[in-house]
């Protein structure tokens, strides 16, 4: 038996011997994305390109979830586990259907370039929809547990995982390609770089991918300082360019003068695999002595470490016979309905909500969402078999009359090309006019939120100008807030949206999956309550922000904000209430007392916030734990929360982090500790001191 084809040995051991059996032209070929078959070491060909990050994407029919974004906003990392479990099982069951019919093309694999762990540190970043969220701490739990369901316990690695994009990357998207982030020393360590630390080191994340854009100066995906952390924190993965990113490098960024330098700036770097073509001249800068052979063969050694490890050299694994009956199956649906449900964010309801369905007669469903297969998808997404739209939804549950209008173009004047802007105005107001309600669907979608290359129309590349809806959307609101019909309005979009009115009740529903219409329905009319809470901070003008392209944290995301917040990060209603009245911290847990004193069962999001007095510290507080809870009518329970050390940690200004602090104010609430949250929801929360002396944490009053 061949070395390579031992799995009695490690992975490495069997990556080293497959290698050493490859001339160095056929090592250089595999490190291409689309990497050819070497038939004489059986080895066939693989395309290292797929996307999973809500569901398996671009290869057909999978069970749709909803966005990254609104996974986040669930605050329930064993749901977004059990998201990337079903889609590794899916992938798995469409790799095994592919292989059997030898279709090794791109989408097909099981090298996963997901989750996005970025920051969202500007709402107006197209791509933000695809993070979760603006917080170091829910960036990393929600991305250790994908990639731990992903990726699975098993002998064989179920399908492999990629954090990306290492590391200062969030847009402008129009300039991504030649565009220098600078960052700070102490915003690097305490912003940018928790969510890929806690994915290498706790999670063993398989891949890491680079930015486009250059960090500092230098270029992501070839950083000496970004290598060095992957180094520092023992990742043993592989590491891959985005796509066409290292062409930039003599392009756009200036750092080198052709193709070849630029291949091999990139893999003297640690770059492994090029998504993009600059690698078919690896050769060249072999033979003009610009990288060594030991270059091509270490990248080629971390890439076959990872098929090994994925079982693709060997008689059989564990998931072989994974039926391609799963893929989009009832119960992995169920999953993506109550991520939906999970997901949705109720930001006003002046008690409207849940509706009295003995009071209703007729409903107006007015919108350019309200019947958008697109609003439900996001990007990075697959195809669900079937749809349940907005209006789908509300018609399926509603027992009475449903009318719908589209109202106007999501972002055009008009809907159709030859008729007068504001073509569809008068039906909308016709609708409301018969009906006792209108549920008004309203916000963005992928076609204008989105990646650079992906939208198409007067936004700039994907990004948001400003955070106000489309101007056909702001007039149709307008006129239909006028009638003085009661109006629920559900935003579909993946980001901070003004909406710019005051309707009865106010849903933001981000980009909720295939299920979709099912969740609002059934919060619409109370078979669930809304437990969504924003993993973002709603802001109220775009031109109170700092610069777009400042990668500053001043004045950015609720650690730092200093005014400009509608609605903070970590608020969402419920139709109970849900209250802590006290916590208590001892051996590293704190003990929340926690009371449901409305009138029904509800799930809400117990919060931990920690306040740090010392003076490398964030100027606000910060999120620390998390836990949903589901409370009968008047019971009361204690809830126990981790709080982990890092979190008394703070960061100084050359980039070192530490124990500096000696007071602590520890928060626990279903919000936020601050007076907008507090005004929004009419409870505040509860708190404990906590200090620290040289035999550790304790409450104020032990010592």
């Amino acid at each position: 038996m061949k070395k390579y084809l031992d799995n009695s040995l490690s992975a490495e051991e069997r990556a080293i011997a497959l290698v050493d059996e490859m001339t160095v032209d056929e090592q250089a070929s595999q490190l291409r994305y689309d990497a050819p078959g070497i038939k004489r070491l059986g080895i066939p060909a693989y395309n290292w390109w797929n996307e999973g990050l809500h569901g398996l994407a671009r290869s057909g029919i999978a069970t749709m979830f909803p966005q990254a974004i609104g996974l986040a906003a669930m605050f329930d990392t064993e749901l977004t586990k059990n998201v990337a479990e079903i889609t590794a099982e899916e992938a798995r069951a469409k790799y095994n259907a592919y292989t059997r019919y030898g279709d090794r093309d791109i989408y097909k694999g099981l090298t996963f370039w997901s989750p996005n762990i970025n920051i969202f540190r500007d709402p107006r970043w197209g791509r933000g929809h695809e993070t979760y969220g603006e917080d170091p701490y829910l960036t990393a739990e929600n991305g250790k547990a994908f990639v731990k369901g992903l990726q699975g316990e098993g002998e064989t690695m179920k399908a492999a995982a990629c954090a990306k994009h290492l590391a200062a990357h969030s847009g402008p998207e129009a300039v991504r390609h030649e565009f220098n982030a600078i960052v700070s020393k102490k915003d690097m360590e305490e912003t940018y770089l928790p969510a890929f630390e806690a994915l290498v080191r706790e999670a063993h994340v398989e891949g890491v991918m680079g930015a486009y854009n250059r960090v500092n100066g230098e270029a992501a995906c070839a950083s000496s300082f970004l290598m060095e952390k992957l180094d520092e924190w023992g990742f043993d993965g592989y590491f891959v360019s985005d796509c066409w990113a290292i062409r930039d490098f003599h392009e756009h960024h200036g750092l080198t003068m052709n193709p070849v330098e630029s291949a091999a700036l990139a893999i003297k770097s640690g770059c492994d695999v090029n998504c993009g073509c600059t690698y078919v001249y690896l050769l060249a800068a072999l033979e003009r002595g610009l990288i060594t052979k030991e270059h091509i063969r270490n990248a080629c050694i971390h890439l076959m470490r990872t098929r090994i490890r994925l079982g693709m050299f060997d008689d059989k694994t564990e998931y072989d016979e994974i039926p391609y009956t799963v893929v989009a199956c009832k119960e992995h649906k169920a999953v993506s309905l109550k991520c939906a449900r999970e997901s949705m964010v109720l930001l006003k309801n002046n008690g409207i909500l849940p509706l009295d369905e003995s009071r209703l007669q007729t409903i107006a469903v007015i919108g350019p969402n309200s019947d958008s297969q697109i609003a439900l998808e996001g990007n990075y997404n697959g195809t669900a078999d079937e749809y349940v739209t907005f209006l789908d939804g509300i018609r399926e549950r509603f027992a009475g009359r449903v009318i719908y209008a589209e109202g106007c173009h999501l972002y055009k004047d008009r809907s159709s090309g030859l008729a007068q802007a504001g073509d569809r105005y008068a039906e909308a107001l016709a609708v409301a006019d018969c009906a006792d309600l209108v549920v008004l669907c309203v916000g963005l979608d992928s076609t204008i939120e989105g990646e650079e290359g992906d939208a198409g129309n007067e936004f700039s590349s994907g990004d948001k100008n400003d955070l106000r809806l489309p101007e056909s959307q702001r007039i149709l609101i307008d006129k239909i807030m006028q009638t003085g019909k009661p109006v629920i309005v559900v935003c579909a979009a993946g980001s901070s949206i003004n909406t710019e009115c005051e309707p009865d009740a106010l849903i933001h529903a981000w980009y909720p999956g295939s299920e979709g219409g099912t969740a609002l329905a059934q919060i619409l009319f109370g078979d669930v309550s809304p437990s969504g809470k924003l993993p973002v901070t709603f802001y109220e003008r775009s031109d109170m922000l700092p610069d777009f392209t400042d990668y500053s944290m001043k004045n950015r995301t609720y650690r730092y904000a200093e005014n400009n917040v509608m609605y903070p990060f970590g608020y969402g209603l419920t139709y109970g209430k849900i209250v802590c009245t006290s916590v208590a911290y001892k051996d590293g847990k704190a003990a929340i007392t926690a009371e449901n004193t409305g009138g029904r069962t509800v799930e809400d999001v117990i919060q931990l916030y920690i306040k740090d007095y010392c003076e490398n510290a964030v100027p606000n507080v910060s999120l620390c734990g998390f836990k949903r809870v589901n409370l009968a009518a008047g019971e009361k329970m204690i809830v126990e929360i981790p709080v982990p050390e890092k979190a008394f940690t703070a960061v100084d200004e050359n980039g070192e982090r530490g124990l500096f602090g000696s007071r602590f104010t520890l928060y626990a609430g279903t919000h936020q500790p601050d007076e907008i949250s507090e005004k929004l929801t009419g409870t505040k929360c509860v708190s404990t001191e906590i200090v620290h002396q040289g035999r550790g944490f304790c409450h104020e009053e032990e010592l």
